[in-house]
């Protein structure tokens, strides 16, 4: 009889096989903690920190959180106007792949100049990074639609109105899903770039400040708050999915 194990044990071991070997590696060679400290030596400075760092991750967190509900509001209402309406497609679809040619990091210091030091510039940044995979997803989704199954709503007199929600929309939705969760990884970084180039509050500005200050096990905490911000918002859009459209998942393996 063989004995069920929770899927996350291989990636539990493997993590936890490496923060041993680089505490050992560290340790061993003596690498000074102001060029790469150990796991705990980073876990003694979160925890010093907790405080500080908690306070600077709320803004971070809302920054990323409002961006991407931002994001995924104007891609999925992109990508249906696109798929409805050829003119759309033709005016605005050749738009939105220039737009991630264009370097973000970039953007962000104009978008700071014209809205200020406060919360929107940063809100736009992650938007710019998490728009163009669900708008893509959304229109590759809705052209996924089995013609068949239109054809035979269509014979049954079904409006089109039904037709959308009933066979488009779940079709849809795995392609949705997929541009979502790969958006979602975007989130925390786009806030961090724009707290990089104008702000007062957020891990961001706190890493440039332990930077210039050499605090670097403080430091590596704030990559390591920044990583499982952003393991928390993709659990959090893999849970939304097994809620509204369970049948999107895979199965089996």
């Amino acid at each position: 009889m063989k004995r069920a194990f929770p899927k996350t044990l291989p990636a539990i071991l493997t993590a936890f096989l490496a923060l041993v070997g680089w505490e050992v590696m560290v340790r061993l060679f003596g690498v000074p903690e102001f060029l790469l400290p150990g796991p705990l030596a980073i876990g003694a400075a979160f925890w010093e920190s907790r405080g500080l760092l908690l306070e600077h991750a709320v803004p971070t967190a809302a920054e990323a959180l409002l961006g991407f509900i931002g994001a995924a509001v104007a891609g999925t209402a992109s990508g249906l106007l696109i798929n409805r309406s050829g003119l759309a497609e033709r005016a605005l679809y050749p738009w939105l792949v220039v737009s991630q040619t264009l370097p973000v990091i970039a953007l962000a210091p104009i978008l700071v100049t014209w809205f200020g030091y406060g919360m929107l510039p940063k809100v736009l940044v992650v938007v710019l990074f998490c728009f163009f995979p669900i708008t893509v997803a959304m229109v590759d989704g809705l052209r996924a639609t089995d013609p068949d199954l239109i054809r035979l709503m269509r014979s049954f007199g079904a409006s089109k109105g039904r037709i959308f929600y009933m066979v488009e929309v779940p079709g849809a939705l795995p392609f949705l899903f997929g541009g979502i969760r790969l958006a979602v990884t975007y989130c925390v970084i786009g806030a961090v770039v724009g707290e990089w180039v104008g702000s007062s509050r957020g891990l961001g500005f706190l890493m440039i400040q332990d930077k210039t200050q050499f605090e670097i096990p403080r430091l590596f905490a704030e990559i390591a708050l920044l990583s499982a911000m952003g393991v928390s918002l993709f659990l959090l859009v893999a849970l939304v999915q097994r809620l509204v459209a369970p049948w999107t998942l895979e199965r089996g393996r």
